[in-house]
């Protein structure tokens, strides 16, 4: 057997509709993790589309609690043929946003997996459920070819991404000798371009952070009392400009983009963004001056304001209002200080002459980077070009940001993340679809990616052990 055996193998389970049969029965399940009376269908998701296909391939399944109460389980698995042979720790999440059933279009069905020509639309069809089926498929086609993997393989599957991957870090290192593995291969986030395969190695981290300020004696009328009273609306919008002027540029000490290594500028020189069908236009002059469009998404520092409130805008009346916050989100890149924002926040406020805004962090996670010519990454590139007959492009990280930092920090894992989205598939949003060239290709590579490290695994991974002595 051999793997072109693989591909074949691979090309006929697409072409049979059996790939498609099993993502509608996943899309089926509404797993959206935000709404608690769905407890019992992420578990039932673990059990029949995660630990059932792994345990046909051999594998040993768990599921296990989660650290945070209340929070949704996870499972671990692993299959382990040989204690010399290198070790791959697979990721995937199968819990997705809310469906927003009423706004899907064109009388689709976020639960109901729809074939509209080269779209499959359907929740999860794109994040992830689509993603670690491709992945899992092309295991099972390496198994079924081989009658083994030729690697040890690990598995950490979470029903909790969407919101925010409570118990993640915690499973990393409450199991981390479970989980001890060479190499993290995973799946999520979109292509660069939907013609272009992709890694990418890591992700910018994100910070997300609110603003309040508010009186202490309720709204006044604006006739009586404007101009003697400060305007919690005029002080939050104030604020938001000295953060972020209008030009998108970031005015906050310390939270600036720190300065792009040579190696990243280098990757990232002649990607295009914007240039797929469907993309939305790029806004002329907005962002850092002096940094590409490529530079901005996946090198760069962005704040971004995602929500205002104060008032009622529907329905206003003429008095200044009690409050006002609004909510914030920091993209970052390796290098940012960004365990110190709060402090570098408020520094900035005062200086502003804004030093009653109240600022406080609600979520975080860190950036990641790999270096982009470890030789896990050079065999991966290697690999997926062998099966497409493309030159795949090199991410030095995801624009937005993923569950990497404990298999970085805490596992010490090189992370080789290979997405099978692309930018405009609606995730998150009505209308969230896979595209089927894509899926077919994404089948194709995963394949031979998994088939390559049966065959080529233990002189990477000696290549890695070397240079990490160095």
């Amino acid at each position: 057997m051999s793997r072109q055996h693989a591909l074949d193998h691979i090309d006929r389970h697409f072409a049979s509709g059996d790939f498609l049969a099993d993502l509608q029965r996943r899309v089926a399940l509404p797993t959206e993790s935000q709404r608690p009376e769905r407890a019992a269908v992420l578990r039932e998701y673990l059990e029949a589309e995660v630990a059932a296909p792994l345990a046909a391939m051999g594998f040993t399944t768990e599921i296990v609690a989660n650290a945070q109460p209340g929070m949704p389980p996870l499972l671990i698995a692993e299959r382990i043929e040989d204690a010399a042979l290198p070790t791959v720790l697979l990721y995937g999440h199968g819990d997705v946003v809310n469906g927003d059933d009423a706004h899907w279009s064109h009388d689709r069905s976020p639960w109901q997996l729809s074939v509209e020509g080269d779209r499959w639309f359907g929740r999860g069809t794109a994040d992830n459920k689509g993603q670690h089926s491709i992945n899992f498929a092309a295991l099972a086609a390496v198994f079924a070819t081989r009658g083994r993997l030729g690697f040890n393989a690990k598995a950490i599957v979470e029903m909790g991404e969407e919101v925010g991957s409570p118990g993640l870090a915690d499973a990393c290192e409450q199991y981390r000798q479970r989980l001890a593995a060479d190499v993290l291969i995973a799946s999520d986030g979109p292509r660069q371009r939907a013609s272009a395969p992709t890694v990418f190695l890591g992700s910018r981290g994100a910070l997300h952070f609110r603003l309040r300020y508010r009186n202490d004696f309720g709204a006044r009328h604006s006739g009586n009392w404007g101009g003697v009273l400060a305007n919690p609306a005029t002080v939050i919008a104030n604020a938001l400009a000295s953060l972020v002027d209008g030009q998108g540029r970031i005015r906050i000490n310390g939270l600036a983009t720190p300065p792009i290594p040579p190696r990243v500028r280098e990757l990232v020189a002649s990607m295009e963004i914007g240039a797929d069908a469907g993309d939305p236009p790029l806004a002329e002059g907005w962002g850092e001056p002096g940094l590409t469009p490529a530079e901005r998404v996946y090198a760069a520092n962005t704040l971004e304001v995602l929500a205002m409130r104060s008032g009622n805008s529907d329905a206003p009346i003429s008095a200044i209002p009690a409050s006002a916050e609004a909510v914030c989100q920091l993209r970052f890149v390796v290098g940012t200080p960004w365990r110190n924002a709060k402090r570098l926040i408020e520094a900035h406020l005062a200086r502003e002459g804004l030093a009653r805004v109240e600022v406080s962090i609600e979520a975080s996670g860190a950036a990641t980077r790999l270096d982009p010519d470890h030789p896990w990454t050079r065999w991966a590139l290697d690999s997926i070009a062998a099966s497409t007959g493309k030159v795949p492009t090199l991410l030095p990280n995801l624009g937005g940001t993923i569950p990497n930092e404990g298999f970085v920090d805490t596992l010490g894992l090189a992370t080789l993340w290979v997405p099978h989205s692309y930018p405009n598939c609606r995730q998150h949003a009505p209308d969230e679809h896979l595209l089927a060239d894509v899926t077919h290709e994404a089948l194709r590579l995963m394949t031979g990616l998994f088939w390559d490290l049966g065959e080529q695994g233990p002189a990477v991974l000696a290549q890695a052990r070397t240079r990490s002595l160095v």
